[in-house]
């Protein structure tokens, strides 16, 4: 979904079609560059509250683009999420390198539950997980949890230490991220 911010209402409503848009988006410092062109069809009205101004930033493309490894990479990347060598192996993990049910049904990339105090793309739950429409929202909502929980997080150590106390119930999760992020070389991806 993308959102438009109605600077005369101070509210956001969401489109579901558009002709094209370009999106920027630097979760580090929280900027964006967005641009798009005429809107044809506009779906009903949702005026989404209590955002924060870097989920303001955040511009949704539903695309439903065929997924693949290459293309969660280039979304990873397009995005500029916070260490995404590291996202990338928590999905690898989460789903069973992408064959997991919850992936398969839920679209969910990352087992994330449906949020309910910050923004987010879920359409509800299922098999006791947030599901989406495609995995791209499911990879935008991991950007907004981002947003939310993860912008003071500066290095690699921070992060795995806030997965370990608030992502993953296995104790031993970071370790598993971590050798899945060694065997699969996927730092190398992202160079």
């Amino acid at each position: 979904m993308l959102y438009i911010y109605n600077r005369k209402t101070l509210e956001f409503r969401k489109v579901k079609m558009f002709k094209a848009i370009v999106v920027f988006i630097s979760i580090n410092v929280m900027v964006a560059l967005f641009s798009f062109y005429q809107t044809r069809y506009v779906s009903r009205e949702y005026v989404v509250s209590h955002l924060t101004q870097e989920e303001k930033l955040i511009v949704i493309n539903q695309g439903k683009e065929v997924f693949s490894q290459s293309a969660l990479v280039q979304l990873l990347k397009d995005l500029n999420v916070k260490f995404p060598h590291i996202v990338l192996a928590q999905s690898i993990l989460e789903t069973g390198h992408w064959t997991s049910a919850v992936f398969k049904e839920n679209h969910n990339l990352f087992g994330m539950k449906q949020a309910q105090r910050r923004v987010n793309t879920a359409k509800g739950t299922q098999l006791n997980h947030a599901y989406y429409e495609s995995w791209e929202e499911s990879v935008y909502d991991y950007a907004f949890y981002q947003c939310r929980y993860l912008s003071s997080i500066n290095s690699e150590q921070e992060y795995f230490q806030y997965l370990q106390q608030n992502y993953a119930e296995a104790p031993n999760y970071v370790n598993s991220v971590r050798t899945v992020i060694e065997n699969e070389n996927l730092r190398e991806l992202f160079k």
